[in-house]
């Protein structure tokens, strides 16, 4: 019997439908800015909720030609939806359209989710690990060891909500001010979050992270199966961040070719990716492209 899951982020949507045997047969994302404009206690915007629920309506006609009703497919809300004042209304508005259940799940839910759907496959060190998902909305960092999961949080720090507050809702050339103070913020939230034990690997998901390492790579198509298991040292996020910081807009766009839609919100993923490498005193990140829809199905 197949299954399948959507993750609704604050930036991208996101469905996995797997087989009897637990393997991948339709991963698809949609980059939609749910949260886009939202701030802290704000609305969803009347666009981007039908965008949304456009994108949703597609999700479920495919999970259903995948043998997956609406009503079977599990779906998590994050980041946005929990600041949202109108998540209820979306919610309900998504159901009586699509026939998809949406759960809004907690913080530290999400960070589970992730942490189960993030370490597949991947050949990291019998040794405490740390999980960084760096959404639109918000970042979860979550430490464990093996099947054990420990001190987990989540940061309201994520790539669209910081370049929002920091650099403007479309940003054009970015001023030094900006990112010094965008820099300040993001070195104050990470530093709040203690580790137990410091992880001896890391690991980055969602698509901020996978971008980044595409971009790095040189692809200019996306291969997930070159991004899963590259590595991302931190002297090439601050590169990366160089870069992107003196970019125009179209420039920026034209580096993130394998996802233009990002471009914007990658100066502001690459800070905070690299922030949490020197909280942690790794020099570099794992890539996986698990996530919370992974989790989800784990299981």
């Amino acid at each position: 019997m197949h299954r399948a899951a959507v993750d609704i982020g604050s930036n991208t949507i996101l469905l996995l439908v797997i087989d009897e045997q637990g393997q991948p047969i339709h991963d698809e994302a949609t980059v939609v800015g749910l949260g886009r404009g939202l701030g802290d206690k704000g609305m969803f915007r009347p666009d981007r909720m039908d965008a949304a629920v456009a994108t949703l309506a597609h999700f479920a006609e495919v999970a259903a030609g995948l043998g997956v009703p609406a009503f079977e497919v599990s779906v998590a809300a994050t980041s946005a939806a929990r600041r949202a004042l109108n998540a209820r209304a979306f919610v309900d508005r998504v159901y009586q359209e699509t026939g998809l259940r949406i759960q809004i799940v907690s913080g530290e839910e999400e960070a589970r989710l992730t942490w189960r759907g993030a370490l597949l496959d991947l050949p990291l060190p019998n040794a405490p690990v740390g999980v960084v998902d760096l959404g639109g909305g918000s970042t979860e960092l979550v430490l464990g060891h093996g099947a054990e999961m420990g001190p987990r949080q989540s940061l309201e720090l994520g790539s669209v909500r910081l370049t929002e507050t920091f650099f403007g809702d479309s940003p054009g050339r970015y001023r030094p001010s900006d990112l010094a103070r965008c820099k300040a913020h993001i070195h104050d939230v990470v530093n709040a979050f203690q580790w137990r034990t410091l992880p001896k690997a890391l690991v980055a998901v969602a698509g901020t992270a996978t971008t980044l390492s595409a971009m790095e790579l040189g692809l200019s198509e996306w291969h997930p199966g070159r991004v899963h298991g590259s590595r991302l040292t931190r002297a090439a996020l601050r590169t990366w961040t160089d870069r992107l910081f003196a970019a125009s807009p179209e420039e920026r766009q034209r580096l993130a070719q394998i996802s233009p839609e990002r471009a914007d919100y990658l100066l502001a993923g690459a800070c905070v990716l690299e922030a949490v490498c020197t909280h942690a005193h790794r020099d570099s990140l794992w890539l996986s492209i698990g996530g919370v829809r992974h989790g989800l199905l784990a299981g």
